[in-house]
This record gives structure tokens, C-alpha cells and sequence, in this order.
């Protein structure tokens, strides 16, 4: 008899060798390459072929679950920071500390209202599942991303920067919630929540970001005069700047994503060579592709149809507000007075903010967020609850999401974004 190891290993072959070769006409489709490792996944699972059980009737191995998700979010916002090559000036960034500032404390405290009034949680409870919810995705979000580093849309800038931005900055709202649940009188913990969680965490990713990256590159440039480094395992620098930079963060208790997401920015903008920071990303967005897959496939097999349809009601309660009416009505109310770059226009296009709203993607950040909840002191009825809400939801996403990018944003690119040209961000040549 065959070993299902075996098996697995041939299905994903099969797997990566269609979606590759298929990728000229799958991209053409209304149709996410997530969907279909989602799919695949679960026809690999126990509702389908059974070859990957991980687990059947329990809620996943948090540990794990979260130590996956972890390492492929480091990855994918570092790949979001090195596809941006833009001048440290406000008016860029305008549209990302709105999308930051303003649209993600809406989200959070939206949800949290939905929770607490709705789905019968207290407001520890409450807050966490906003905060798990509220990031948009580095992961499953390429469609909508910036292309590389030559494209200067604006909605495709703000989508990329809030997608490596958000993961980091909803942290300070998951320990909230998690302090929260363990403490119910607030005053107790408040106070260190704000300088440990929130000034220093946050100070702490933005310095770490900077500072250890520009060694490694100092160190690169320096080597690489007297004994260039094999050109085969020269990208792996970049996976090194990664793990170096999250793990020395971490150690000092900043938050290693935010930190990674400003490394990428500062590689790509201390090279001389514009080449090295584009080879860097062309490797990590292979790496970044290939986790997907196997993430993906692993979200697949651990559907459980019926704690899935216990809290059914609850899921599409929050799947509905979330996506037509949390979201956008955020992004409206964050872009007031927002004027496009180079636009004689006083604000955004209603299509463009629209879009902004639609596209708010789940996926990995809120599998990574939930799987620390559960280790961290979420548990019991409140834990099941929480996560095949937040599970329910990516699933939800990575369909509605993955149907609608390509037809959606082919729309934008014919009739708004080739129309109207912004200047972000500027391109590799006018740094060289």
C-alpha cells in the first residue's frame, strides 16, 4: 500500500505544476489562486480524500498554527515594504496613516460594539475579535498590491502599505483584549498597556527596523568588495535581514512585523545597485507564493462543517457588516478631504474609495492573530466561538475576495487608474 505521505506529496506536485503552468488563463479568471488551494485542501482533508488529518474534532494545535502563520507573515510584509521605493514625505503616505489612524481603530471598535451587543461577548472578548479581524492581509492580497516597483498607483500604494502596516499595529488592540479577559477591571493594567504595548512596542519596531537592516547591508557592501558572495545564495540575505531583524526586535519586545515592514523599506532604499533590492524581492515573493500554497492547503483541511454551522448566524453577521458596511463606511470616513496626488480633483473618486472599501482582505495576519489569542489566555466557549467566527470569515474572504480582484481591478486599471496617473510612488531609476 501507497504511504499517504506519498500521496500528499503527489497531489501538491500535481498541484503547483497546474496553477504554474495554468497561470497565463487562471489569471484571466475571476478566480484566486488561494481558492483554489482552499479547495484542493479540502479535498485533502477529512472531507474529502483524508490524506491530511490534522486534526478532526478539537480546535487546531495553536502552537503550531501560530508558529506558521508567524513566519509567513514576516515574509509577506517584507515583501510589501520592498515593493515600495517612495520619499519619506507626507503627501504620500497621507492616504496610509488615514487607512492606519483612522480605518483600523474604526474596524476595531465596530467589531468589538458587534460582539458585545450581538454576539454576547463581554467587551475583553469583544475587543480581541476586532482585533483579529481588523488587519487586511499581506498574504492573499497580491492581486491588489502594487505590481513592483515601478508602479505608482495610489489605491494600489495605500492597499500595500496598510497590509504591512496593519499586522503590526493591531497588536497593541490583541493585547488589550487579552489583558482585558484576564483582568476586568481595566485600571489595573491600563496604564502599562499604553507605555509597554503601545509607545515602546511600537518605538521599539520602528528603530529596530531601521537600525539592523542598515548593519546588514553595511556589512553586504563591505564584504561583497573584497569576496563577492556566490550568486546563488546571495538572495538569502534577504531572509537573514528578515529573521535577524524580527528576532532581535522581539527579544527587546518591540513588534517584529512593524519592524520587518521598515526593513524592507530601508533595504530597498540603501543599495546603490537598484538590482539588489529587486533581486532580493523577486526571491521573496517565490518564497512568499510558496508559503501561500502550503498555507492555504492547511486552511483547507482543518474545515470542520459543524462547529462551522453552530455559529453560522454569528459568522454571517459579522462577514456582513464587516464587508459592507464596517469597511467601507471606515474607508469613506477616512478619506474625507483625502485630495489624489497630481488630480485637480478635491478627492477621491466615489469607484476608488469604493474599491478602498472593498478590498479589505482577511486571511493569514487573522489566522496568526487568533492562533496567539488561543495561546495566550483565550479558551473555552469564548475561544471555539472566536475562532470559527474569524475562520468562517478568511474562508469567506478568500472567495468573495478572490472572485471579485481580477474583474474588479481590470475595471480600475481601464477606467480610472490609466486616466488619472499619481506620482507614488517614484520609480528605481530616479533613485539611482
Amino acid at each position: 500500500m501507497v504511504d499517504i505521505y506519498i500521496l500528499d506529496l503527489l497531489v501538491i506536485g500535481l498541484l503547483l505544476l497546474i496553477v504554474t503552468l495554468g497561470s497565463g488563463w487562471i489569471s484571466r479568471l475571476p478566480l484566486s489562486f488561494a481558492m483554489i488551494y482552499l479547495m484542493v485542501g479540502i479535498f485533502l482533508g477529512p472531507y474529502g480524500t483524508g490524506l491530511i488529518q490534522l486534526r478532526r474534532h478539537e480546535l487546531f494545535n495553536a502552537e503550531l498554527l501560530e508558529r506558521l502563520t508567524e513566519f509567513v507573515v514576516i515574509i509577506s510584509v517584507f515583501s510589501c515594504g520592498l515593493k515600495i521605493v517612495t520619499l519619506l514625505q507626507w503627501k504620500f503616505w497621507n492616504i496610509t496613516a488615514r487607512l492606519i489612524g483612522l480605518l483600523m481603530p474604526i474596524s476595531i471598535f465596530s467589531l468589538a460594539i458587534v460582539g458585545k451587543l450581538w454576539l454576547g461577548m463581554n467587551w475583553g472578548e469583544a475587543i480581541l475579535l476586532g482585533a483579529i479581524l481588523a488587519p487586511t492581509d499581506p498574504v492573499l492580497a497580491s492581486e491588489v498590491q502594487l505590481t513592483d516597483t515601478h508602479d505608482d498607483d495610489e489605491l494600489r500604494f495605500g492597499l500595500t502599505s496598510e497590509g504591512g502596516l496593519n499586522d503590526a499595529l493591531a497588536f497593541p488592540f490583541v493585547y488589550f483584549g487579552i489583558y482585558a479577559l484576564k483582568d476586568s477591571n481595566w485600571h489595573n493594567w491600563l496604564g502599562k498597556w499604553f507605555v509597554v504595548d503601545v509607545i515602546w512596542a511600537i518605538a521599539a519596531g520602528i528603530v529596530m527596523g531601521l537600525i539592523v537592516p542598515l548593519v546588514i547591508v553595511w556589512i553586504d557592501k563591505k564584504i561583497q568588495k573584497h569576496r563577492p558572495a556566490d550568486a546563488v545564495m546571495e538572495d538569502f540575505v534577504a531572509i537573514s535581514t528578515i529573521l535577524i531583524t524580527y528576532s532581535l526586535t522581539e527579544i527587546v519586545n518591540g513588534y517584529g512585523f512593524l519592524a520587518v515592514f521598515v526593513a524592507g523599506l530601508a533595504v530597498q532604499r540603501s543599495y546603490t545597485n537598484p538590482q539588489k533590492p529587486l533581486a532580493q524581492l523577486e526571491f521573496i515573493e517565490r518564497l512568499e507564493k510558496l508559503l501561500e500554497v502550503g498555507l492555504i492547503l492547511l486552511l483547507g483541511t482543518i474545515l470542520l462543517w459543524q462547529p462551522m454551522f453552530n455559529y453560522a448566524a454569528q459568522s454571517l453577521l459579522v462577514i456582513s457588516l464587516l464587508f459592507f458596511v464596517i469597511r467601507p463606511v471606515g474607508v469613506w470616513i477616512s478619506t474625507i478631504g483625502k485630495r489624489p496626488l497630481n488630480s485637480h480633483r478635491h478627492t477621491f473618486k466615489p469607484a476608488t474609495r469604493l474599491l478602498f472599501g472593498w478590498f479589505g482582505i482577511r486571511g493569514i495576519g487573522s489566522l496568526y492573530y487568533l492562533a496567539y489569542s488561543l495561546s495566550n489566555g483565550l479558551k473555552d466557549e469564548a475561544a471555539e466561538q472566536i475562532a470559527w467566527i474569524t475562520y468562517t470569515t478568511i474562508v469567506a474572504s478568500v472567495i468573495v475576495h478572490g472572485i471579485s480582484a481580477t474583474p474588479l481591478m481590470n475595471w480600475y486599471e481601464r477606467n480610472i487608474a490609466n486616466c488619472t496617473k499619481s506620482n507614488i510612488p517614484a520609480t528605481i531609476d530616479e533613485f539611482d
